[in-house]
């Protein structure tokens, strides 16, 4: 009998394992179905690099309370590959990591590793390098792109296939390319095909999908591929427009359904009316439709990492860091009245809720009191090795990804007029002689400046990268710092000293207690004690332009002209005892203090 009880024992056990690692995710003519049985997904968007990563388990335990059972996120190709052949997957890039915790958690994954993403974010996921070869074509069927691409999607499956649901993980959707219909003007299928085929070949043996706003959807869909929808609410004509290009069937997924929406510099914040958003949310769930909100949770876009949009209509409109998105969760992480409103949704809809837990507690935000600035430098006095170059050299020649560049010109005889720039990208300050004479800005499509320049005088321009599109027809137009001609009163401008400052760290600064140079681009340093560490905002209204350090941590950039005018200071960056602000103003600004606060200002435009 007791042996009977043990081979029972192991066959069970057998049995148990070998189910968990054989589940499934397939599709009926109408829904999803997880190991044969009907499944609606309800999702939200949380970007695991936006997000830093001690709060990735609390953002996802937060979904988990407002009723969620799916998380869905992008991969971001630039932050995995930032240089070529060299990979990145440690700390707020482990990928993997966040995975496992959202499987501890409960929680499936519809995961986006397209590789473009558009999402606000710098070149839309694709790493600057690409950009080197100046023959090379994004999102197409160039070979040389293609190869990159590639090899890219090898090294990503050896991070992603443990979790995917056919390998017992998580993961249960992947989707290729990102709506390739706002692009695809030509209505090619070609290279959407070639795209599939590579995820197939990478190993991602699970449900793949493409997704597309419905005026798009018939240029970005793939035949034999389930189709997503972006951007709506009604059922009747979810259903109409998937079955149109999915067979005659569904399953129905909005893939992202917008709460909130991202703000850009000089404009409005963008904010959203929470009683609307629950009805249609509502209307979405009892019709038994699968839905992601994008975003659950934006958290904040640091390390020069914004992307732009640009059109012909507007131009060029970089993002600022701030990505709250006016999501249920905000940008600190705190439930919001649209989260509760939600909430209340999502558990009306759900069979059994008993399992929810509640609403979690919002964290206390405090301020820190006015820092100290007590050294300074400027960037005059922190130049690198210089390169000497007949023509201005662009980011990419350079092989610099983000940041800034500074270039210098001696004047051979005196001269006056407009100076003019075939590309100057993307905000350029000039300096005379160490004193500022102006600058350009790309958002108000500005290429010349008025100069008078005598023989001898040192010319200096500081140009940002404000951040490379992310989305529209110029993708491979997306060069940055300054390129082809530059005249003079009509004259060629030759003969550069070009500085490079990507800005890192802050570590090589030479700083001192010494009075700097008033209007140059400057740095700043503060030091400040701790008896415990508490999240907070820093105010930096009193400054210009610019991006802020904290304990070797960039944070965003700051830009008067708002709508953002705080910066986010998560406290699993601090620590007690001492801490170290650092803020780089490209105006000088001659500040000798920064405020701190308890709340976020994200709609003050000045």
């Amino acid at each position: 009998m007791r042996y009977l009880l043990v081979i029972t024992f192991l066959c069970l056990f057998t049995y148990q394992g070998f189910s968990q690692n054989k589940q499934s995710f397939t599709t009926s003519d109408s829904t999803f179905l997880l190991n044969g049985k009907t499944f609606q997904i309800i999702s939200g968007e949380i970007h695991y690099p936006r997000v830093p990563a001690e709060y990735w388990r609390d953002r996802m335990k937060k979904a988990k309370a407002m009723g969620l059972n799916t998380i869905s996120t992008y991969v971001f190709w630039n932050i995995h590959e930032p240089e070529k052949g060299v990979y990145d997957f440690k700390n707020n890039h482990d990928i993997a990591k966040f995975l496992q915790i959202a499987k501890e958690e409960g929680l499936w994954v519809v995961l986006r590793p397209s590789p473009y993403v558009c999402a606000e974010w710098e070149f839309g996921g694709y790493p600057y390098w690409l950009l080197k070869d100046t023959t090379l074509k994004v999102r197409s069927t160039d070979p040389k792109f293609i190869q990159a691409y590639s090899n890219y999607v090898q090294v990503l499956a050896k991070q992603i296939k443990p979790y995917l649901i056919t390998n017992g993980g998580n993961v249960v959707m992947i989707q290729i390319e990102n709506e390739y219909g706002s692009y695809n003007l030509e209505n090619e299928k070609q290279y959407m095909k070639m795209n599939r085929d590579l995820f197939i070949k990478a190993g991602f043996d699970c449900l793949l999908y493409t997704c597309d706003p419905p005026r798009n959807l018939y240029r970005g869909y793939l035949p034999g591929t389930m189709v997503a929808v972006n951007g709506m609410s009604k059922p009747a004509e979810i259903r109409e427009l998937v079955n149109k290009y999915n067979g005659g069937k569904g399953p129905y997924f909005v893939s992202e359904w917008y709460p909130g929406w991202f703000d850009i510099w000089g404009k409005p914040h963008k904010s959203g009316n929470a009683d609307e958003d629950a009805a249609k949310l509502d209307t979405v769930l009892k019709a038994g439709i699968s839905i992601n909100m994008y975003m659950f949770h934006g958290g904040t876009t640091r390390n020069f990492l914004n992307g732009a949009n640009m059109n012909h209509e507007q131009g060029y409109s970089p993002q600022i860091s701030s990505y709250d998105y006016d999501a249920p969760l905000d940008e600190a992480g705190n439930v919001t009245d649209k989260y509760l409103k939600f909430r209340k949704v999502i558990l009306n809809n759900l069979t059994d809720s008993s399992n929810v837990a509640s609403v979690p507690t919002k964290s206390i935000a405090k301020p820190l009191g006015k820092i100290a600035l007590t050294k300074f430098s400027s960037v005059f006095s922190n130049l690198p090795a210089g390169i000497a170059h007949k023509s201005p050299l662009n980011f990419e020649a350079l092989n610099q990804d983000y940041g800034y560049i500074l270039y210098t010109h001696l004047a051979s005889e005196d001269a006056k007029g407009l100076m003019k720039f075939e590309h100057i990208r993307d905000f350029a300050i000039f300096y005379i002689n160490g004193k500022n004479v102006g600058h350009l800005d790309r958002r108000l499509n500005q290429d010349s400046i008025y100069l008078e320049i005598k023989k001898g005088d040192k010319l200096s321009i500081f140009v940002e990268n404000c951040g490379r599109l992310n989305s529209g027809p110029f993708l491979t137009d997306n060069r940055k710092g300054i390129y082809g001609s530059v005249t003079l009163a009509g004259k060629p401008v030759e003969n550069w000293n070009i500085y490079q400052f990507p800005f890192k760290t802050l570590a090589s600064i030479k700083f001192a207690k010494d009075t700097f140079m008033e209007g140059a681009p400057t740095f700043y340093q503060g030091k400040f004690k701790l008896s415990q560490a508490t999240d907070t905002y820093l105010d930096l209204r009193n400054f210009k332009k610019g991006f802020v350090f904290v304990n070797g941590h960039n944070l965003g950039r700051y830009w008067e002209i708002g709508p953002q005018q705080t910066i986010y200071l998560p406290k699993c960056w601090l620590k007690k005892g001492n801490n170290l602000v650092e803020i780089f103003d490209q105006f000088g600004s001659n500040q000798k203090w920064l405020n701190t606060l308890d709340y976020p200002i994200l709609n003050e435009v000045k």
